[in-house]
């Protein structure tokens, strides 16, 4: 039997693609992973998944110095244990590969998903080439289409620039990696150290303003505000100056103002159109989630996938704030229109003359603004059922009308000096109708006033205020740092602002650099500044976009990169002893700063708070001989008590959540004043996901019922909640 093999990205789209292509229903096979067999249009068609990478950047030969530059493409289980799952999925392809006569490469049509798809074509079924197909939704229609209209070659110059990114990556990351972590040894520790191509600048960033926060130095000024009234109405207003320098100038206003009343010198209305977003692009959708809903960028990302394999948005992963009519506007609001939350936006949309929604300037050749394609999701989490509704708002918003805003301006006269009150209130509504709470609008009224309408004053206050630091980032607003400076791509931001998390170099919500952190960026300045300098990394991502437009080469990029990389690297040697001292001091001052207190289970361990993949925890800093770890909450503020807890003898924290007061607690969870006296529980499904069951579970505030499918579930329950 010979047949087309088409190759995905991930098994949810090969099931979603079978079903979508075949003319009867597939047939599922198994070859230890799953694929399918089916017909299309009479035409014999299987489909097999890879699971992400299945291949990554190795050294040839292994070496244990740097600098390295002999690299090549191996099997992710070869180079990673916790890849082992990824064997059965390329040995599934490799053996469909065998008696298949055409190939077609059916993965996300980005970077990523040419490398996956081009690497299965290569490595696992020996060819050169094979078809392409590009899609942006998992929809059926959509599939039908891209099938049909796929290219008769993989997109060569998407390959060549996602090659060449995972080359650069794995160069920089290993070569700077081993350097660093060779110069401390140097100086008698035993500590891995790591930086990468993006990550350098990344932090950079980050410690630059924790530094501008550190140097600040606050300057006093004041403020006049009026208090007073408009026939019965009040009215607050501030001095036209806004800041003063000086108290003497504020001294002698208020000695010239006292006991006198004001006039209205003028009344200004002015008219304010606010137009329509534009449909989400990735980063100003984890911008979005961040600011409404709490959720992280890389979070965000995580589920718009979860949503996009779901077949109910569009893929999530793209630049662009444009939404084709190919999409087909009107198909898509009709289907939204059957859920009751959009029926009324949907009906009013529907009933224009034209529909068009507007469209940003970002555009993107892979795929459209961020939409959802009509399909309801089913049995969503509570996080999926938010980042939907507010990508589908967003994209009604698009279609809306502008809204109208009215300012209002008095200036009140009080003996020659002019007192300001703005005021604002919403006139048509618009497209905040359609976003709805993310619109995120507030009305300030003033009261009815005329020229020279008398203004009772009953007090002129004296305000004394001081400047203040610049803020830190945020998980969002670094994101769109990032991308203003062209640094990293859409896809990687948020990845690797978690890496710098779990690295240890900045901490909080709010991003704060830490004292590793810091020191990391310094003695890279002082020793090595061309691998932290964004103006090397931008010209980099400026030579993959050449090499993606087939304006430029792999050879070519990779070349440049390697000759910046060797005297770099012979430099950073000849001052390595100088590097490694440098940095075991930066380590000697994060433990002191950063420590928690002593650890209960080792001799000269320090317990500092650490980042893993499912979040905050507590670890010795002699780990991996030590291996004492504490569960902490993923949010909130945590700082070191420097009291021992009597019960159990384990340091205890302070722990400050928003919009509650400072507590202190222990963090060993099996401390005798956490311990419950009712721990038995009769198990019973979990009410929000139906699939995991509640379990007794322990955190650092003591016991309390979780379900047993976290941390895909999140739901929990406190012991007197229970039925």
């Amino acid at each position: 039997m010979s047949y087309e093999l088409i190759i995905t990205e991930k098994p949810s789209a090969a099931l979603k693609m079978a079903y979508s292509l075949a003319d009867t229903k597939p047939v599922k096979k198994s070859n230890g992973a799953s694929y399918y067999l089916l017909s299309h249009n009479k035409k014999d068609i299987v489909i097999v998944s890879a699971v992400g990478h299945l291949f990554g950047v190795a050294e040839k030969k292994n070496t244990k110095g740097y600098p390295v530059f002999e690299i090549d493409w191996k099997p992710t289980y070869e180079i990673n244990n916790k890849s082992s799952y990824s064997k059965k999925y390329a040995l599934n392809i490799k053996k469909l590969a065998e008696d298949a006569e055409s190939f077609t490469v059916a993965c996300d049509y980005d970077i990523e998903g040419e490398v996956i798809g081009i690497n299965c074509i290569k490595f696992l079924c020996k060819q050169k080439d094979a078809n392409r197909m590009k899609f942006s939704t998992l929809t059926k229609p959509d599939l039908i289409s891209a099938y049909e209209n796929k290219a008769n070659t993989i997109n060569w110059g998407q390959a060549n620039a996602g090659e060449t990114r995972h080359f650069l990556d794995w160069l920089y990351g290993i070569n700077i990696s081993r350097a660093l972590t060779s110069a401390i040894k140097k100086s008698g520790e035993n500590k891995t150290l790591s930086s990468g191509r993006v990550q350098g600048p990344a932090l950079k960033l980050i410690v630059d303003r924790e530094k501008e926060i550190l140097n600040f130095k606050p300057t006093p000024y004041w403020q006049l505000e009026l208090d007073g009234k408009i026939k019965d109405e009040t009215i607050s207003a501030f001095h036209e100056k806004d800041q003063f320098s000086k108290e003497s100038e504020v001294d002698k206003i208020l000695k010239k103002t006292k006991g006198k009343d004001g006039f209205v010198k003028n009344v200004e209305k002015n008219e304010k159109i606010i137009i329509p977003p534009y449909a989400f692009d990735l980063t100003t959708l984890q911008t979005e989630a961040y600011k409404n809903l709490g959720i992280s960028p890389k979070q965000a990302l995580s589920i718009a996938q979860n949503l996009y394999l779901a077949g109910v948005i569009s893929y999530p992963r793209t630049s662009s704030q444009k939404l084709p009519p190919t999409i087909g506007y009107s198909k898509i609001l009709s289907a939204i229109q059957s859920n009751n939350d959009y029926t009324i936006i949907c009906s009013e949309i529907l009933s224009k003359e034209k529909i068009y929604p507007r469209q940003g300037l970002k555009d993107d050749p892979a795929h459209p603004a961020i939409f959802p394609t009509g399909n309801q999701p089913k049995n969503p989490k509570s996080e999926e059922k938010k980042i939907y509704d507010l990508i589908v708002r967003r994209f009604l918003s698009a279609f809306g009308e502008p809204a109208k805003r009215m300012e209002t301006i008095i200036s009140i006269d009080v003996e020659k000096e002019l007192f300001i009150a703005k005021g604002i209130i919403t006139i048509e509504k618009g497209w905040y109708n359609y976003y709805g709470k993310y619109s995120k609008i507030e009305d300030k009224t003033l009261p009815e006033a005329k020229n020279n309408e008398i203004v009772r004053v009953k007090e002129i206050i004296k305000h004394k205020k001081e400047t203040t630091p610049p803020r830190r980032f945020s998980p969002a607003s670094i994101i769109k740092e990032l991308e203003k400076r062209n640094l990293g791509t859409k896809s990687t931001r948020a990845q690797i602002i978690d890496t710098l998390y779990q690295r240890g170099f900045i901490k909080g919500n709010q991003l704060e650099a830490t004292t590793m952190g810091i020191r990391i960026i310094e003695t890279l300045s002082n020793h090595i500044p061309k691998i932290i300098d964004e103006e090397l990394t931008r010209q980099i991502e400026e030579e993959m976009q050449l090499i993606r437009e087939n304006k430029s080469t792999k050879e070519k990029v990779l070349q440049d990169v390697k000759k910046v990389l060797k005297e770099v690297l012979e430099n950073f040697k000849k001052e390595e002893k100088e590097i490694g001292e440098e940095l075991v001091l930066a380590q000697k001052e994060t433990v002191e700063v950063e420590s928690l207190g002593s650890c209960p289970n080792c001799d000269d361990g320090q317990l500092l708070i650490k980042r893993g993949k499912f979040g905050r925890f507590i670890a010795c800093n002699k780990y991996p001989d030590c291996k004492t770890t504490y569960n902490i909450p993923n949010s909130g503020f945590i700082e070191a008590s420097k009291n021992i807890c009597p019960a159990c003898k384990v340091p205890s924290v302070f722990v400050k959540f928003k919009g509650r007061k400072k507590q202190e607690m222990c963090i060993n969870t099996n401390c005798p004043t956490k311990k419950s006296e009712n721990e038995e529980v009769e198990e019973r499904s979990c009410p929000e996901c139906k699939k995991g069951t509640l379990k007794l579970r322990t955190s650092m505030y003591g016991k309390f019922y979780g379900c047993s499918n976290y941390p895909k579930c999140k739901h929990t329950e406190k012991i007197n909640d229970k039925k």
